[in-house]
């Protein structure tokens, strides 16, 4: 199966929910959503491993105990159950995210 997603696309359809957060497309244990938050980042931690790739924006990302900036073009990982958010973003700040493998994450 071949499915095209596009930054444009997928803000434009999270707009139009009023949302911060979409799912886009699911695949076996893959789900993959986009992601704007407006102003603050309320997001708590997963069940699943994730994989966020900045589409837009610049920002600090904190995961746990890290806080690094962040920029277009970024992948940030982060484990199951590990507290994260972003913080002092840009207005246009948008990411892809990924979720993948079982409930607890994988094993490293």
């Amino acid at each position: 199966m071949h499915q095209r997603l596009t930054p444009a696309s997928a803000l434009a359809a999270l707009d139009q929910a009023k949302k911060t957060a979409a799912g886009m497309f699911r695949h076996g244990s893959l789900e993959v959503e986009i992601f704007q938050p407006a102003g603050i980042d309320r997001q708590t931690p997963h069940r699943r491993d994730e994989l966020c790739m900045v589409i837009a924006g610049r920002g600090y990302f904190v995961c746990g105990d890290t806080r690094q900036q962040f920029g277009p073009g970024e992948l940030l990982f982060v484990p199951a159950g590990t507290p994260h958010h972003f913080e002092d973003f840009t207005k246009d700040f948008s990411a892809w995210v990924m979720f993948y493998g079982p409930q607890g994450g994988e094993a490293a």
